[in-house]
């Protein structure tokens, strides 16, 4: 189902964490609009994060959460860093159609230190290393990969290096994640976090701009036909729009995704389709914790086992799982 954006139709509430997919025919682009509240908030509260760490894996939950929401089959979307910076590690995972969770490994002194230096932005907290975007299918045989280095980049960046080198669709990426003072009736004031994010993607259908889509991502031959680029009208005109939108434009409360599209599409016609939901909920269970520790030998659960049991705690949402060492031998 679609509905055309017409100004005495935009919406005068912002439903939180759903993803709004839109086209502007007239461009020949796709994209999806994501605005993400009390989902975003649990998952970096849950932790205590840092300011800035928090802010960094709020960037990344946007972007996983923008690309996993594209699947069009049952399965898991994952972004994971592993690089030798502050933060060196960030794990998301969108499990389909709405499932996200996420957390962040880093040393507390070092980003502590990188603040007081001044050095605290989100590729100097990342530093060197690579991010890989894992599409599951539940398969072996259906499960790809994409690795991008990670030398010095924003996730913004490194998105479109993904795009430009493996999936060879021109796309254009914006992030943005706020701390916001809140406060319900009743209750003191507390800090909340939001973020948002906008992906617009080049999808030409009239022959003389497609390229070639008979290939598996990433297997462009040499010689294949080149990439559309700002010397292509549309194009450029859709990335120089996008190229207007402020971070508060992606996490102001009072600005919906269809206001956004608006200004940014409404003299071209923007339409949009049937949002998508996103909630902060995990995956683990106590049998798949169980099945995970049937695969350690008789030795490891002894080294294990501390005051008699074995206590699990999920890296994602802290969920702790007790087991008797003497079940699993």
């Amino acid at each position: 189902m679609t509905d055309s954006l017409v100004e005495g139709r935009l919406p005068q509430a912002v439903a939180d964490d759903r993803v709004l997919p839109f086209a502007v025919n007239a461009l020949d682009v796709r994209g999806r609009v994501v605005h993400l509240g009390p989902a975003l908030d649990q998952i970096l509260v849950r932790h205590a994060y840092p300011g800035k760490v928090a802010k960094l894996l709020g960037e990344a939950i946007t972007l996983t959460t923008l690309l996993g929401t594209s699947l069009k089959f049952s399965g898991r979307f994952l972004l994971q860093t592993k690089t030798d910076g502050p933060v060196s590690m960030l794990v998301v995972d969108f499990t389909t159609p709405d499932r996200i969770r996420a957390y962040a490994a880093y040393d507390a002194a070092a980003v502590e230190a990188a603040e007081h230096e001044g050095r605290a932005s989100p590729p100097e907290l990342l530093g060197r290393g690579h991010l890989a975007l894992t599409v599951d299918q539940g398969t072996d045989a259906s499960r790809y990969q994409g690795i991008v280095s990670l030398e010095g980049q924003s996730l913004e960046d490194v998105a479109h290096t993904y795009f430009d080198q493996s999936e060879q669709i021109p796309t254009r990426i914006r992030l943005a994640v706020a701390e916001m003072l809140t406060r319900e009736p009743g209750q003191a004031p507390r800090h909340t976090w939001r973020a948002g994010g906008l992906l617009v993607q080049f999808l030409p259908q009239s022959e003389d701009r497609q390229r070639r889509r008979d290939l598996a991502p990433g297997d462009a031959p040499e010689g294949s036909l080149p990439l559309p680029d700002d010397d292509d009208d549309a194009w450029a005109e859709a990335k120089s729009l996008v190229d207007t939108v402020e971070d508060l434009e992606l996490t102001d409360p009072d600005v919906s995704p269809e206001r956004l599209l608006f200004r940014l599409f409404h003299e071209r016609g923007v339409r949009v389709f049937d949002a998508q939901p996103v909630q902060d909920k995990c995956r683990c269970n106590r049998e798949r914790v169980l099945d995970m520790l049937h695969q350690f030998t008789a030795e490891d659960v002894t080294d294990m086992t501390v005051d008699g049991k074995i206590v699990v705690t999920c890296e994602f949402c802290g969920e702790k799982y007790d087991f008797d060492p003497d079940n699993l031998t």
